[in-house]
């Protein structure tokens, strides 16, 4: 699957959207509080207490349960219908659509609309004005000492709901309209980008495949002359005559494949072009790495009972390489990695042998631009932009990333897990 075309099934970032509700539940604590104690209106004081330590609950929830960066359409829609029950039992609890504060039931739908898929934004404008509707007939009256002076005509009364939700319709028209319009051009400027980057990435191995053929030509005609010669003084020794032919071939082929890479850079190659299982794509990676670095790769794939074929895809190579990377930068001698999959489920265990993560960060993983200000990990650290990269990527096709200090050594841990059929269909 492109990496393009993924961005579509992601809405909302987290981090933002769990300060907005922070904002507003210190609102709704602030206001219940003020008008019970300072202006002495009665309602019912335990109950309204208790709806927004539910709304505290589901923020903690967002915190420290759920470990995306991002939220899915699905699991936004439930979040903001969340938000649009807990401020409704509030509202119900305190005069009903009479509270001037029912004007905050549209905000979370207006918020969707911008955000959030067409069908999950038609649903929550559906849901809020049933709820509009519903909290003009069925309410609590307004706190005392309000209820004995609020007495107006009907025909004000019920222009208050009407007007809520043609403000709704109204305002959720235009962001949607707005929010089509800016995904339009984003995903043509992507494309655009896409197509850029393709190009000067062939250009790019077009010249250095001529410059290698260029430079290789030397060296290859030394060899080529080299083995004529052990020829002539081995040609009556089968085994090593055997062993200079295989030689000369290989040396052909070089010359051939740099030949091909100089007139057509888009020749394919066998690897990227064919299914690999995971265990393929972590022998290739953890080779790329063994040439670089002296430290011990140790890769287990004992309970890999069901090792099913993707699609190669660079994004989740690219993802890989990235945590991959930071277990060997951050390792003392070893990194462990460990295969499970079963008929559902696939999961790549990372883990090395060094530090962990720094309990400074080990909150704000994901997020780029955060560093340790620990003092044996400062000079080897970025500034997060490599596992945020990393787990954005993953995530966009499909994994559930785990970041952690393991249990079992005393490095850090991350986890990459997805469900079979979500492999197959990249």
């Amino acid at each position: 699957m492109k990496f393009f075309e993924t961005s579509k099934y992601f809405s909302l970032k987290k981090s933002t959207y769990i300060n907005l509700r922070w904002i507003a539940i210190i609102g709704q604590f602030a206001t219940i509080n003020f008008v019970y104690f300072i202006f002495e209106f009665k309602f019912n004081y335990i109950y309204t207490n208790l709806i927004i330590f539910f709304g505290i609950i589901s923020n903690l929830y967002l915190i420290y349960i759920n470990q995306k960066t991002q939220l899915l359409d699905k699991n936004a829609f439930f979040f903001l219908l969340t938000d649009i029950l807990q401020l409704s039992c509030l509202v119900y609890l305190t005069g009903g659509i009479s509270n001037p504060f029912c004007i905050f039931l549209i905000v979370p739908t207006i918020f969707s609309s911008s955000n959030l898929g067409f069908r999950s934004n038609l649903l929550l404008v559906t849901i809020t004005s049933l709820t509009i509707i519903f909290l003009t007939f069925f309410n609590n009256p307004l706190p005392y000492p309000l209820n004995e002076h609020f007495h107006v005509s009907s025909y004000y009364y019920y222009s208050i709901p009407i007007s809520l939700i043609i403000a709704l319709i109204f305002l959720n028209y235009f962001a949607l309209k707005f929010g089509a319009e800016s995904r339009l051009r984003k995903e043509a400027l992507n494309k655009m980008e896409e197509i850029m980057s393709k190009e000067h990435e062939l250009l790019s191995l077009g010249g250095q495949a001529a410059a290698a053929a260029h430079s290789l030509g030397t060296p290859f005609s030394t060899i080529k002359i080299i083995s004529a010669d052990l020829m002539k003084q081995f040609k009556d020794e089968p085994e090593i005559k055997k062993d200079i032919e295989l030689l000369t071939s290989q040396i052909e082929r070089c010359s051939e494949i740099l030949k091909k890479l100089t007139l057509n850079p888009t020749v394919e190659d066998e690897f990227i072009d064919r299914d690999l299982t995971m265990i393929e794509y972590m022998n290739e990676i953890i080779k790329s790495f063994q040439e670089i670095s002296n430290k011990k790769f140790i890769l287990n794939s004992n309970q890999n009972s069901n090792s099913i074929k993707i699609m190669k895809s660079i994004e989740i190579v690219y993802g890989l390489r990235n945590f991959i990377g930071n277990a060997n930068k951050f390792s003392k001698s070893k990194i462990y990695i460990n295969i499970k999959s079963d008929s559902d489920f696939t999961e790549i265990i990372v883990e090395d042998d060094g530090e962990g993560f720094p309990k400074e960060v080990l909150g704000k993983i994901g997020e780029p631009y955060i560093k340790s200000f620990k003092l044996s990990t400062k000079s080897k650290s970025g500034l997060g932009l490599g596992i945020f990269i990393g787990k954005t990527l993953l995530e966009k096709n499909f994994a559930t990333v785990l970041c952690r200090n393991s249990k079992t050594r005393s490095g850090a841990e991350v986890s990459i897990k997805w469900k079979n059929k979500d492999l197959l269909s990249l």
